[in-house]
């Protein structure tokens, strides 16, 4: 169920990041700065998207204005100002499910939107097979006609860099995306 109203637009229109940051505290109550850790560069998810800390805490205080994560406890920091845990609303943990399984749109946000479903869905222990599906079916017209016949009034022709560009990523996605799910099968 969805909500209405505002508050249903503002959680249809969550960054990537907001999604992210939800993501980890419907994992497990959390707070700020171990978010940011997770998400600093050469961690595990900051392989495909580093946030700052700043940009965290951003996402955190609009995700508590959106009712999706509320205040679990404050706790006095050590050296420093209080540290406040947050945890998920059921709002909160339906929005993330359901963005969980929702594909991407286009080509390019396979690389951290996907890839940061697929991380997210891993860590949950939660079968991906069928983001992974849905990503092929939501992707394949894209794919035919990038991979068909290049339209030579459009660009340069065939051997015009950017056709052939995206012609190339083209196939690169199909294989990928082929490659997971015979390893899922």
């Amino acid at each position: 169920m969805m909500t209405t109203g505002p508050r249903a637009s503002a959680t249809e229109a969550l960054s990537l990041t907001e999604h992210v940051v939800l993501g980890l505290v419907v994992e497990a109550t959390t707070h700020g700065f171990a978010i940011s850790k997770e998400l600093r560069s050469g961690t595990d998810l900051g392989r495909i998207l580093t946030v700052s800390r700043p940009l965290v805490y951003r996402a955190l205080d609009r995700l508590g204005d959106l009712g999706l994560i509320e205040i679990a406890t404050r706790e006095a920091g050590s050296a420093g100002p209080q540290r406040t845990a947050y945890r998920s609303t059921a709002l909160g943990r339906q929005v993330t499910s359901s963005w969980l399984d929702t594909p991407v749109d286009h080509i390019r946000d396979l690389r951290q939107g996907f890839l940061i479903k697929m991380r997210l869905l891993d860590r949950r222990g939660r079968d991906a097979t069928t983001l992974v599906m849905a990503q092929m079916a939501a992707l394949e017209a894209t794919l035919s006609r990038l991979e068909g016949p290049v339209d030579s009034r459009v660009g340069g022709g065939t051997n015009d860099v950017v056709d052939r560009w995206r012609r190339h990523n083209a196939r690169s996605v199909r294989a990928f995306l082929m490659d997971l799910v015979e390893e899922m099968t």
